[in-house]
């Protein structure tokens, strides 16, 4: 694997243009889909897993291709990942993610800093956070399991899939959370909310730790 300062590079990019992607698809969607919802949500799930495919194949030889400090403290707690690495990925991860969104707004000819207003609160958004989060880490595990180099098809299905059978909208990505408080468009969630997702997001990761190796041994 690459030095430190080349996976912080991969990690600010691949977040930063993940971001992107989910805002700036989710812009597109409601201009083109006017008050169709389930198509704008169509485009933005496929927008976003589409994207992630990309990002995945072209960066994990150079980082592991996490995006999400969800992934990254997995592997930190694994024991897999040196904890000075885990928080530099996600120092990363949140200027990425942050950097994203301002550069998704700058392509619509938006406000660049904006505040988020899409409440996203109670227990079913906030149970799908946890439910969505332990998915996508169990996925990775799994096909990490069966074949390493070989993530990127089955982490973007399952974004895809999560994106509609979860009340949140699967955000699942605590970095992405805290960069979505400073959009107001389709994709964006008041700040007011942000704990509630990423505490959710939080408890999603130490379920799947907790149970990790009997996770990995389902691949097996």
């Amino acid at each position: 694997m690459s030095d430190l300062r080349q996976r912080f590079l991969a990690e600010f990019a691949g977040t930063a243009t993940l971001l992107a992607g989910v805002v700036g698809s989710g812009i597109m969607a409601t201009q083109l889909a006017g008050n169709n919802a389930a198509l704008a949500l169509l485009v933005n799930a496929a927008a976003t897993a589409a994207l992630l495919y990309v990002l995945i194949a072209t960066l994990q030889p150079v980082s592991g291709a996490h995006f999400n400090p969800a992934v990254s403290a997995l592997f930190w707690l694994r024991g897999e990942l040196p904890r000075h690495e885990a928080l530099t990925y996600v120092l990363a991860q949140l200027v990425g993610a942050a950097a994203g969104v301002v550069l998704a707004h700058a392509m619509f000819g938006l406000p660049l800093l904006q505040e988020g207003a899409i409440a996203r609160r109670g227990s079913g958004p906030w149970l799908s956070e946890a439910v969505a989060t332990a998915g996508l880490l169990s996925t990775i595990l799994l096909a990490r399991r069966r074949d390493a180099a070989r993530v990127a098809p089955p982490v973007a299905a399952y974004v895809f899939a999560a994106y509609w059978f979860t009340a949140s909208t699967a955000f699942a990505n605590p970095a992405a959370t805290i960069a979505r408080a400073l959009t107001s468009t389709y994709c964006g969630i008041a700040g007011t909310d942000v704990a509630g997702f990423v505490a959710a997001q939080s408890l999603g990761l130490l379920v799947v730790t907790a149970f990790s190796e009997k996770v990995r041994h389902l691949g097996s």
